[in-house]
């Protein structure tokens, strides 16, 4: 019997927590329903309440069992379905995927409040830019680093597309809309090229499309 899953996500054009699960899920291919609450609303808090008890979002709905942590519904997923290559196959590559993915989850506090997503936009400025510079080098440091070490048999930093990828899938949103990726510091077009694989994935494209229709 086929396992039966509920995302409950916000709404796409800035809900940069749900786009982690759900471009995982689509590019896995594990099917979903999909509930989206409206955020900015009088209503938000209430009704993300009715889905999450720590009253964020997303969350995983299992019939009666619900995960609402990013980090604990990819563990989830990866523990259910043994045969897609959700974290790397390789030991010291599943670690360091794992690290990285941490580092996402619980770091980069600058560039979350200075740089919100906005999915669809280009062109903004970010609230300030001298606070993101630390985040905005570390997140080069790590994409530059799994890309040399792990990166050999794909476009990604780990090779083939893995969780690591789609945590740090918002921020490739972010890097576009503030266009925080000069010239200069993209020695090989690594950062480039990375980007250019994550916005290439037909989910990316899914994704972008809906999030413009309920802007």
């Amino acid at each position: 019997m086929s396992i039966v899953y509920e995302l409950i996500i916000g709404t796409k054009m800035w809900s940069s927590w749900s786009l982690r699960p759900w471009i995982l899920m689509r590019q896995f291919a594990l099917p979903f329903a999909e509930t989206v609450i409206a955020l900015r609303t009088p209503d938000t808090a209430a009704a993300i309440e009715a889905h999450s008890p720590s009253g964020k979002i997303p969350a995983l709905r299992v019939g009666a069992l619900t995960i609402w942590d990013t980090l604990a519904i990819v563990e989830y997923l990866a523990e259910r379905h043994p045969g897609s290559p959700i974290w790397p196959r390789d030991d010291d590559a599943r670690a360091i995927a794992r690290a990285v993915s941490a580092e996402m989850h619980s770091g980069f506090q600058a560039l979350r409040q200075n740089c919100p997503m906005d999915f669809n936009a280009h062109g903004l400025t970010p609230a300030d830019p001298a606070a993101i510079a630390p985040d905005v080098a570390r997140i080069f440091e790590i994409w530059r680093d799994c890309r040399s070490r792990y990166g050999a048999h794909g476009p990604f930093l780990f090779g083939a597309f893995s969780a690591a990828d789609a945590m740090y899938a918002p921020v490739v949103s972010r890097f576009v809309t503030y266009n925080l990726v000069p010239a200069e510091v993209d020695e090989g077009g690594v950062i480039s090229a990375y980007m250019a694989a994550i916005q290439a994935l037909p989910p990316w494209a899914q994704w972008a499309h809906e999030a413009e229709q309920s802007a």
